[in-house]
């Protein structure tokens, strides 16, 4: 997938106020300091499209962002032969989950607007949940995960901030996950690894997006 466009469309405090557009969505979503906004910008190859706070949790709002872009399509048994298929979507930057600096009214009404919006947004289409790869299972994103399998919502996991760890502990941490994981799920989700810095898993992210346009 190559993109070609990019375009702010606007942020939404509700599942209300979000485009009427029908285009399928792809969410991201992940704990406070998580490097959701570093990853989105590393994804659409722009460094100012996701604004990055020192000040963890700073996305309270639905933000939109619409996608133009060309998916390769190689025919069966040539080499050379290639079409180009144009799709449009939305990356959707979601608020984050967990604000230990909110009052628990607070966080009772942004963890309300996410469950909404992934519960009954109909065009959502997959959403990407991102996990610090530097901290061992924490139950605030296990439950998270569990909720969204209970509630069959499509979700992939990215493992975030990878460049930060040696491959033996990004092994042994990645492990322990997998583990923990292992004791409510029968079949383990998918996870990615990626890293921002190096735009390590760039590309299966992408082509995670690019398989549920392209079938």
């Amino acid at each position: 997938m190559v993109i070609e466009n990019i375009e702010f469309l606007c942020s939404s405090p509700s599942i209300r106020e979000c485009p009427k557009q029908e285009l399928p969505e792809f969410a991201f979503i992940g704990r406070s300091n998580v490097g959701k906004s570093s990853l989105i910008n590393m994804l659409a190859g722009r460094k100012g499209l996701a604004k990055i706070s020192s000040t963890p949790g700073k996305t309270r709002l639905i933000n939109h962002f619409k996608i133009s872009s060309a998916i390769l399509d190689h025919k069966e048994l040539t080499t050379n032969n290639s079409i180009n298929h144009k799709a449009t979507w939305f990356l959707v930057d979601l608020p984050g989950y967990g604000f230990a600096q909110l009052s628990k009214a607070q966080r009772e009404k942004f963890e309300g607007v996410i469950k909404n919006y992934l519960e009954k947004r109909e065009n959502l289409a997959l959403t990407f949940v991102l996990i610090d790869s530097r901290l061992e299972p924490q139950p605030i994103d296990i439950n998270f995960l569990n909720w969204l399998g209970d509630h069959e919502i499509s979700f992939v996991i990215l493992f975030t901030k990878t460049d930060k760890l040696s491959q033996t502990l990004l092994a042994a941490n990645l492990n322990s996950f997998k583990k923990t994981l292992a004791l409510y799920w029968a079949e383990l989700p998918l996870i990615l690894v990626t890293s921002s810095k190096t735009r390590a898993g760039r590309e299966n992210v992408l082509a995670e997006i690019e398989k549920v346009l392209h079938y």
